[in-house]
């Protein structure tokens, strides 16, 4: 009866930590559009440096070391990440993990690419950030873990169920995504070729302009279930 009694106890408190981890802090309910901006402001960064780059090279003659407008942006865009990275750290108390990965990813690719001077590093981190996050979340979900539930915690609070679900819809996307990537890229070098900077232009405002919207879409189409699944939180305690 003891043993009995000290594994519920032990399951009680597991579940307890569980409950805790998913729960968000107090600066992230706070700061809602402090985060969006963070996320948003590189890519806008990124598109008016591939937008504007020779002017920017005209008037700030040390970017030409980098290259072409695409690797100026890249550039820019590297720069505009860490200082959002930055940023969140000393706002938030702490590094969202899905831009955190993908900063890390578009430092080593756009190190790369701008070192190389080959665009296709610059164009394949969108690829390789999305399937890496697809497998992440898809391989959570075949070891009993709904992992999107630690990066959404702080917008939703659901069952179970509805995070599973959510997860395995994410994952899913992801890879769309990534294949969508590859197949604006890949076409748009081939159609515009030998313009190499008309593909660049289309492969940015593809990126810019065509991912976000596609992925508030998606967002909204789960809102549905969201609904569904969503829980009151706990009643606070005085």
């Amino acid at each position: 009866m003891n043993d009995r009694r000290k594994f519920d106890d032990s399951e009680s408190a597991a579940m307890t930590t569980s409950d805790s981890d998913l729960t968000p802090s107090a600066a992230d309910k706070h700061h809602p559009l402090l985060k969006l901006v963070l996320e948003l402001g590189p890519l806008l960064v990124f598109f008016f440096g591939n937008l504007r780059g020779e002017w920017l090279v005209q008037h700030f003659p040390a970017l030409s070391e980098l290259g072409g407008p695409l690797f100026v942006a890249t550039g820019l865009f590297m720069a505009a990440t860490v200082i959002s990275l930055v940023v969140s750290k000393v706002m938030l108390g702490h590094l969202p993990l899905m831009p955190f990965v993908s900063g890390i990813v578009v430092l080593v690719f756009g190190a790369l690419g701008i070192y190389l001077q080959n665009e296709t590093f610059i164009k394949m981190k969108p690829t390789i950030v999305n399937a890496l996050f697809g497998f992440v979340l898809l391989g959570g979900l075949f070891f009993g873990k709904s992992l999107l539930g630690y990066v959404f915690n702080a917008a939703f609070q659901l069952d179970a169920e509805g995070w599973r679900k959510l997860t395995l819809r994410w994952g899913l996307f992801f890879f769309v995504l990534a294949v969508l990537n590859e197949v604006v890229w890949r076409g748009a070098n081939w159609y515009y070729l030998p313009d190499v900077k008309a593909a660049d232009n289309l492969w940015v405002n593809f990126k810019v302009w065509g991912t976000m919207p596609i992925t508030i879409l998606f967002t909204l189409s789960q809102m549905p279930l969201i609904m569904k699944h969503t829980i009151e939180p706990p009643a606070e305690t005085e």
